[in-house]
């Protein structure tokens, strides 16, 4: 994990360390770096949201087949297979960007948690001491510290130089000039519960409430907002229910999280947070699947309408042909002294209009060109029109 750590947020270390230089300010690149690096896995969520809008409109032709082939999964299996090949689908291309983000985030912790590496670039010696400090103090858990220990240590070393002078006054000055706050929040402290407590026993309003309020109500308008565009793409499938349960549970998780974490995390979840529902708007705008589906729908129901009026019409076209035929009658009426050249053989359910109509046409002008000693043509398309 350590090795994954490294691999991938490194290179996100240097994006973030720019952002800072752009801007002084821990609060402000934090907005910036989390606009990149969304930008960056734009693409990956565009073919999600392609991937969940083509199932949406497979949908309805899934929907027979399941009719269809209820008692025979194999055979289930197997169209749905040839479903997905003729409409170029590939149901796990949904999967693939939540796979390849999932190392991505394990990136973005890394230089959120760790601004003395990213931001500062303070030597592994040098760190890995300020650490031990933060640990030997109890100011973090000694299993999971090591997880926000730099930002605790930026507070700690605001608050009092004097344990961490053995890293000396260089590196100290370069912690101190890390700007943490932002609208007068310290994003290098830690919400707390008690805060709301004080609201009501005189203590006043603590700014630093806003961070785990923002991130939790952030977070419940983002899974909101995908539970209504993913609606039609979950309606009828199995755990459906379960999925929305957890779409709502989410947030109040978020805001638990939220309480036991620096507020520089809490306020990276909450940009995260609403550019994903600003990426969610506009995604929907263009691929709606609720929408999408309902298109699908109709077309589907269009299409199987119009083929079941073409096999109408197909049936009666056949009949009329084999009639002729065997009746030997040209396009006119007019009776033929010979046999028709060639039977013709016509399967009513499978042949279209237009090649009942073909070959009909082509059965006429078989008989004049044996009638009147002609050259025979082919019938073309321009035929038909």
């Amino acid at each position: 994990m350590d090795l994954l750590y490294k691999v991938i947020g490194t290179p996100l270390g240097w994006i973030m360390w720019l952002c800072y230089q752009l801007t002084t300010s821990y609060g402000f690149s934090l907005f910036l770096f989390t606009l990149i690096t969304r930008a960056a896995m734009f693409p990956m969520t565009l073919k999600q949201q392609k991937s969940t809008a083509k199932m949406t409109m497979l949908r309805p032709q899934m929907e027979q087949l399941q009719k269809k082939y209820e008692n025979n999964k194999e055979k289930l299996n197997e169209e749905t297979m040839k479903l997905y090949q003729k409409e170029g689908y590939n149901p796990m291309s949904g999967c693939l960007p939540l796979l390849i983000q999932m190392p991505i985030l394990f990136g973005l912790i890394d230089v959120i948690y760790r601004p003395l590496k990213h931001i500062l670039r303070l030597p592994a010696d040098i760190i890995t001491e300020v650490e031990q400090i933060v640990l030997d103090m109890g100011l973090v858990p000694a299993l999971s510290g090591l997880n926000h220990a730099q930002i605790k240590a930026i507070q700690a070393i605001n608050e009092n130089v004097t344990p961490f002078i053995e890293i000396g006054q260089d590196n100290i000055d370069k912690i101190l000039s890390l700007n943490m706050n932002f609208f007068g929040i310290n994003l290098g402290l830690t919400p707390e519960y008690s805060m709301f407590t004080d609201i009501f026993t005189g203590g006043g309003f603590n700014p630093l409430l806003l961070v785990p309020i923002l991130s939790g109500l952030s977070a419940l308008a983002s899974s909101l907002i995908t539970m209504r565009t993913s609606a039609a793409s979950t309606e009828g499938q199995a755990g459906g229910g379960t999925m929305k349960g957890m779409m709502l549970i989410m947030p109040i998780f978020s805001l638990m999280i939220a309480f036991s974490v620096p507020a520089g995390v809490g306020i990276y979840w909450f940009y995260s947070n609403v550019i994903a529902i600003a990426q969610s708007l506009l995604l929907n705008k263009f691929y709606n699947p609720k929408e999408m589906a309902e298109k699908a729908q109709k077309e589907f129901e269009e299409r199987q309408e119009r083929e079941r009026q073409e096999r109408i019409e197909a049936k009666k076209l056949a009949k009329q042909a084999v009639k002729e035929a065997r009746t030997g009658k040209d396009s006119k009426g007019s009776k033929d002294s010979k046999e028709p050249s060639e039977a013709i053989v016509i399967d009513e359910k499978a042949l279209t209009q237009k090649e009942l109509n073909r070959r009909k046409l082509a059965e006429a002008r078989r008989r004049d060109a044996e009638r009147y000693g002609e050259e025979y043509v082919e019938v073309t398309d321009e035929d038909l029109k």
